[in-house]
């Protein structure tokens, strides 16, 4: 689709290909069909078409196929932005992506990360295609990190609904908050990796300078041909690139409508008030069932208007960041490590409890 491409390969220090690639270089890992994702896919597709023909069923895989249903119509678009994203980044050069986010370990680089988070308009899913993919591109760790906290339900679309449901000043209060433990969690990661209790980003090329973005972004689209061939690279590289991403999300939409269809949603209002204990079943609450951010949304607000919990609120969409598996699995094959996806509900949560304790009692 461009000649940026295969400058932005020679400047990329060599990596072990452990990312959307499926998470082995190995031949055989390559050979073999990857059951999960073609499990999980034909599973979905088989649930939707039953639910969406209207066939009769029995009530409990009526209600399983209802979650999937609506899990995938919910966040499809989402998804197919960040396919098209992810396409896109293939060929974005390195030096480029070092140019807009800043230099890693920097507080600056870290407040880019956070901003272009708040500002990309897409689901917390598609988000994570994106993330992954800046982190391949060089983005430090702590980048990487900020950019998926400070994101998932911070777009255009969803901040007009928030206001809608909770009016305009609650939900700046939230879009800043979560840009601010974006910064914190983003600061935390990459002194974690300086001291070397987190592992380095080999995809990070340290002799990479930050240059001028408009030149490099006027080379960038000269080089780009708008033709079928390049449209079906694009397709291609976006599937390919997100491959690993999907797995997880297609694992994770079965298992939430399994838990959806034994846990109803709208006990929330009843059960989790603004105590402490309210915003401890909270964040158990949506660890076990994995909403997107568009779904998140009207339980947030029911938790706001219903159990007049601000605080519960704010941590139910926050704590899907830190504690949803699909995103811990993602990071734990992206990045080839358990620690590195686990420190991330052990940095995020305990600073979204804080800030939930302080806001019910400020509400």
């Amino acid at each position: 689709m461009t000649e940026h491409c295969h400058s932005d390969k020679t400047q990329t220090a060599p990596a072990p290909e452990h990312g959307c690639c499926g998470g082995s270089n190995s031949q055989d890992t390559k050979s073999r069909p990857d059951l999960l994702l073609w499990g999980s896919l034909i599973a979905c597709a088989f649930l939707y078409g039953l639910y969406g023909l209207g066939i009769p069923l029995p009530e409990w895989l009526t209600h399983v196929a209802h979650g999937v249903f609506e899990l995938l119509n919910t966040m499809w678009w989402g998804v197919a932005l960040g396919i098209v994203f992810v396409g896109l980044l293939h060929f974005v050069p390195q030096t480029l992506v070092v140019s807009l986010l800043g230099r890693g370990g920097s507080l600056s680089g870290i407040m880019r990360a956070t901003a272009a988070g708040v500002l990309m308009d897409l689901c917390s899913h598609g988000i994570l295609m994106v993330g992954m993919k800046l982190y391949q591109k060089g983005a430090s760790l702590g980048q990487v990190m900020a950019f998926l906290v400070a994101s998932p339900w911070n777009s255009l679309s969803l901040t007009l609904v928030m206001i809608a449901l909770i009016g305009l000043p609650w939900t700046l209060a939230f879009i800043a908050l979560s840009m601010v433990l974006g910064v914190i969690t983003g600061l935390i990661f990459d002194a974690l990796v300086a001291r070397k209790r987190l592992q380095y980003n080999p995809a990070l090329v340290a002799e990479i300078e930050s240059a001028p973005v408009l030149p490099q972004l006027k080379q960038l689209l000269s080089g780009i041909r708008l033709t079928p061939a390049g449209v079906a690279e694009l397709a291609r590289q976006g599937l390919q690139g997100s491959r690993m991403v999907l797995r997880w999300l297609l694992f994770g939409v079965l298992l939430a409508s399994l838990i959806r269809a034994l846990v109803p949603t709208d006990v929330f209002a009843d059960w989790f008030g603004p105590t402490f204990l309210g915003l401890l079943l909270t964040a158990v609450a949506a660890t076990i069932i994995e909403v997107c951010s568009e779904g998140s949304t009207p339980i947030a607000a029911d938790l706001m208007n219903r159990a007049r919990a601000p605080g519960n609120s704010f941590l139910f969409l926050m704590a899907g960041v830190a504690t949803d598996y699909t995103e811990i699995m993602v990071i734990k094959d992206t990045m080839q490590s358990w620690k590195t996806a686990l420190f991330l509900p052990l940095v995020v949560l305990p600073q979204v409890i804080v800030v939930g304790v302080v806001l019910n009692l400020a509400g």
